[in-house]
């Protein structure tokens, strides 16, 4: 069984959408991952850090999933990472009103010993030195890093985020992202140069509107699901990512080819992310719902066409 280290943020969230709103609920980048990539055949193992009030049925709900924990350091009197955000009538658009980083501003990162030579690292949305940190602990060279980055450490840490960018694999960002990294409109342009940034592979996620693939002069479009509401978009690019870590991981495949399915499994996943607040909807998948869902994609996706 592979090995899949993740790292990212375990945190608080409290949402209000046009569906309604939350008080504190389970969030975070590596929370999302994790349990998107537990829907597959991984050995996996969250590092990340938490305070001493962070529920003790948060961390069961995890380690039921067969999540590894031993890489959560609890501060006992440190405060769990919160944020909270408003989103608009679009649900694309939306204002963090709090942000409370806490334990997270001094994070150090420590891979467990038994997952230092992990097949694949997925480095979830952090500060790039902090990312980096967990690349230098790995005893043995990963098969592949994906990263997940936002325009924050374009804005703050850009030289830093450069110098991470340079040892990876596969980058997942946003078309917005992707246009303030290389301040380039075109997506085909951006991928072009990320890919002389360092990254052989170049996800951009397009929430509605699907995911395009990069590698070379190969792209992969696929579509996002038409779905009739949508309560909450936390959380759904993480779940994304999660789903395709965790493909990747449990086939042990890390072509192009490959990673189209990847990329439908992650679009499949995050699209029951978004059905309900928070990872309620992610936590309680059956793997017969996932299956249906991945059969609606296929019918969305394939057609005959008589060429003439």
């Amino acid at each position: 069984m592979s090995k899949l280290v993740i790292v990212g943020s375990v945190a608080f969230d409290a949402i209000e959408t046009p569906f309604g709103k939350t008080d504190k609920i389970l969030g975070g980048a590596a929370t999302y991952i994790g349990l998107s990539a537990s829907h597959f055949n991984v050995d996996s193992s969250i590092v990340s850090v938490v305070g001493g009030e962070f529920p003790q049925e948060y961390l069961d709900l995890l380690s039921n999933k067969n999540i590894d924990l031993s890489g959560i350091e609890i501060i006992k009197d440190g405060k769990t990472f919160f944020w909270s955000g408003l989103y608009h009538n679009d649900m694309n658009s939306r204002d963090t009103l709090i942000t409370e980083l806490n334990t997270l501003a001094d994070f150090n990162p420590i891979v467990p010993e038994n997952y230092r030579d992990a097949e694949i690292v997925m480095l979830g949305n952090l500060h790039p030195i902090v990312q980096s940190s967990v690349l230098d602990q790995m005893t043995t060279k990963p098969k592949l890093v994906i990263l997940d980055t936002m325009n924050f450490w374009m804005d703050s840490a850009l030289e830093d985020l450069h110098n991470v960018i340079k040892r990876i694999d596969v980058i997942t960002i946003n078309d917005e992202e992707a246009r303030q990294l290389t301040g380039e409109y075109s997506l085909v342009v951006a991928a072009q140069k990320i890919h002389k940034m360092g990254p052989k592979y170049v996800v951009i996620k397009k929430g509605e509107h699907g995911a395009l693939l990069f590698h070379n002069d190969n792209i992969f479009s696929a579509p996002a699901l038409p779905l009739a509401e949508v309560f909450d978009p936390t959380g759904a690019g993480d779940t994304f990512a999660g789903g395709f870590a965790g493909y990747l991981a449990q086939t042990g495949d890390i072509s192009f080819e490959n990673m189209k399915n990847a990329i439908i499994y992650g679009s499949a996943l995050a699209s029951f992310c978004v059905e309900k607040f928070g990872t309620e909807r992610i936590q309680n998948l059956s793997k017969d719902e996932v299956h249906e869902r991945l059969l609606t994609f296929k019918k969305l996706t394939q057609f005959e066409i008589e060429l003439t």
